[in-house]
C-alpha cells in the first residue's frame, strides 16, 4: 500500500478522521487518486475480507457537484463487506456522518471488457440484466469533505461507506428511468423528492460514463456486478433511530433503519 492509502485505510478501520493528506503526499490528479484508491481497496479487502461487487458513480447530480466543488463525475468500488439487503438495520456509530442517497442501480448480465473506442449507450444497455433500487450511505474519512477536493475524495473510495439494495427488475426497458419519481420518506414523513433525470439526465448516462471511464484505464465490468448511478434527490443526513424508505415506483423500494 502507498502511504496515502495506508492512512485512509487506518482512518476507516480505526474510525478516526483526517484533516487532509500530509502535504508531502497530497494528490493533484485523478490518475494519482485512482492509484491510491486501488491500493486502499486492496488493503480494505485484506482487513475486512470479501470482494469487489461493483462500482459507484459519484457527483452525477449538479447539486452534488456544487456541494463538493467538482465539475465532473468520479467513481469508487462497492465492497461485499459493506453491502446490505433491504430491509437493513445498520449501526449508526459505524459512520462519521450518514449521508443517505437514493440511487438507481444496474446489474450487469454479461462482461464488458475494455474497448479501444467508447462504447455506445445502446451497446451498454444491451449488457444490463436489470435495474434495482438502492440507498448508498456516503461518508468521508476527511474532516471537511466539501472542501478537500476531488483527488482526495476519489482516493477515499469516492466516499462510499455502505450500500443497501432492493430486488432486481428485469423488464426495465419499458420504464422511463429519467421521468421516474423517487421519494425518500423518513420516520413516515416525505422529506425528499427527485427523479432519474437528476442523474446526468438519465441513469444510463452515468453507466455509460463509468464504462468508458473504466475502459480508458484498462478496466472492464463483469457479469453480476452492480453499478449505482448517483443521487436522484437532495441528500438526507440521517440520525440514529431514523427509519428510511426510498421509493422508486415500479423499480421498487429500499428500507433502512439506523440503530
Amino acid at each position: 500500500m502507498t502511504i496515502a492509502s495506508e492512512l485512509l485505510a487506518q482512518a476507516r478501520i480505526n474510525h478516526k478522521r483526517l484533516p487532509a493528506l500530509p502535504p508531502a503526499i497530497r494528490l493533484n490528479t485523478a490518475a494519482e487518486a485512482y492509484a491510491v484508491q486501488d491500493a486502499l481497496i486492496d488493503g480494505l479487502r485484506v482487513h475486512y475480507g470479501g470482494s469487489v461487487i461493483g462500482y459507484k458513480v459519484a457527483c452525477t447530480n449538479v447539486t452534488a457537484q456544487r456541494q463538493l466543488n467538482v465539475d465532473a463525475p468520479f467513481c469508487g468500488r462497492l465492497l461485499s463487506a459493506f453491502f446490505f439487503e433491504s430491509p437493513a438495520r445498520i449501526e449508526a456509530s459505524k459512520f462519521f456522518m450518514r449521508v443517505v442517497e437514493a440511487e438507481f442501480a444496474f446489474e450487469m448480465a454479461r462482461d464488458l471488457p475494455p474497448a479501444p473506442a467508447a462504447r455506445s449507450r445502446a451497446e451498454i444497455a444491451a449488457a444490463v440484466k436489470g435495474v434495482l433500487p438502492g440507498i448508498e450511505i456516503v461518508d468521508s474519512r476527511f474532516d471537511d469533505w466539501t472542501t478537500i477536493g476531488a483527488p482526495s475524495l476519489i482516493a477515499d473510495n469516492a466516499c462510499n461507506a455502505a450500500w443497501v439494495k432492493g430486488s432486481v427488475v428485469t423488464g426495465w426497458q419499458s420504464i422511463d428511468l429519467a421521468a421516474q419519481a423517487v421519494r425518500v420518506t423518513v420516520n413516515g414523513k416525505l422529506l425528499r423528492e427527485g427523479s432519474g433525470a437528476n442523474v446526468l439526465g438519465h441513469p444510463l448516462h452515468a453507466l455509460e460514463w463509468l464504462v468508458n471511464n473504466l475502459s480508458a484505464r484498462g478496466i472492464g465490468l463483469k457479469a453480476g456486478q452492480y453499478i449505482t448511478t448517483g443521487v436522484t434527490t437532495e441528500v438526507y443526513m440521517a440520525e440514529r433511530g431514523d427509519r428510511i424508505t426510498a421509493d422508486f415506483g415500479p423499480v421498487g423500494s429500499v428500507d433502512l433503519e439506523f440503530v
